[in-house]
């Protein structure tokens, strides 16, 4: 019953509109940043640097290369803003309509309500992330041939620095991880629109909160006189997936932050969880 309960929520999830605007976006923005690395002058400054740096440009200059330049921003900008559009919908934009009350009539649980609902959002946070993957690369091999892999090293505060290369096995193979780990971002990113969507307020409100809490983080957590305490910092451990891209994995840091992440997703949920509990739907 909970599955069947759960094909339901995913109907009405990708029943939305709205939903798709994600999808949408990622690829036109993956078509444009490829465009302009195929037909402008800007493949030349990573043809400069890996010259610079010893290695052939015809070797890494690839569709797995430019897939990796498109998925930095994108995954910093654009990632967060449609999670937390979905998030923020998931509860509010039900009691709002008023189809809240008609699903509570029935005989099941708010606890069991919210976990369908969180489980849909889950699954759309992990589509979202691996169709930005797979249709950076797709698209990128249309334009640029196969091979390694050069990543500029955009720590996020892991170690490392300057820019690292794969050949073209280990390159596939950390982008996919990579991916894997940014619906880890997506998730919680989602769990905190979800948290605020569970209180007595507009979506749009739900979305808000959820973004600003996201870029308090940043702004704080790049403050050079803060720098000692980064790790405190929820975004620090959101960008656990670009450690995918440094010549060596940190992966004591990265099972550290996947353990935090795990925690602030059972902490959102929960939060919400019990305010949901207590509204009182029909006010």
């Amino acid at each position: 019953m909970f599955f069947l309960q759960l094909k339901h929520e995913l109907w009405k999830l990708f029943g939305k509109k709205r939903t798709y605007i994600g999808f949408g976006a990622f690829l036109l923005v993956q078509l444009a940043v490829i465009l302009m690395f195929r037909y402008t002058k800007a493949a030349g400054a990573i043809r400069r640097a890996l010259e610079g740096g010893g290695y052939s440009a015809v070797d890494f200059l690839t569709a797995g290369t430019i897939a990796t330049q498109i998925v930095i921003p994108v995954a910093y900008l654009l990632l967060p803003l449609y999670v937390t559009l979905v998030g923020g919908d998931l509860v509010a934009k039900e009691t709002e309509d008023g189809t809240m009350r008609m699903i509570l009539a029935r005989p099941i649980s708010r606890l069991r309500l919210l976990t369908l609902k969180w489980s849909a959002g889950t699954l759309f946070s992990f589509t979202l992330s691996l169709i930005l993957g797979g249709f950076g690369w797709l698209l990128a091999s249309f334009w640029f041939p196969q091979g390694g892999l050069f990543a500029i090293q955009i720590d996020g505060g892991g170690p490392g620095g300057g820019f690292a290369v794969f050949g073209p096995a280990e390159g596939a193979w950390r982008y996919a991880t990579a991916h894997a780990l940014l619906a880890t971002k997506a998730v919680t990113l989602l769990s905190l629109a979800f948290l605020f969507s569970c209180f007595n307020m507009k979506p749009a409100a739900a979305t808000i909160l959820a973004l600003s809490v996201m870029f308090v983080n940043v702004i704080l957590m790049n403050i050079p006189w803060f720098a000692d305490y980064k790790s405190w910092f929820l975004t620090h451990h959101l960008n656990l997936w670009q450690w995918m891209f440094l010549q060596t994995t940190p992966v004591t840091r990265m099972a550290e932050s996947l353990c935090l992440l795990f925690g602030f997703n059972v902490t959102f949920f929960a939060i919400g969880a019990a305010t949901f509990q207590v509204r009182d739907i029909k006010s």
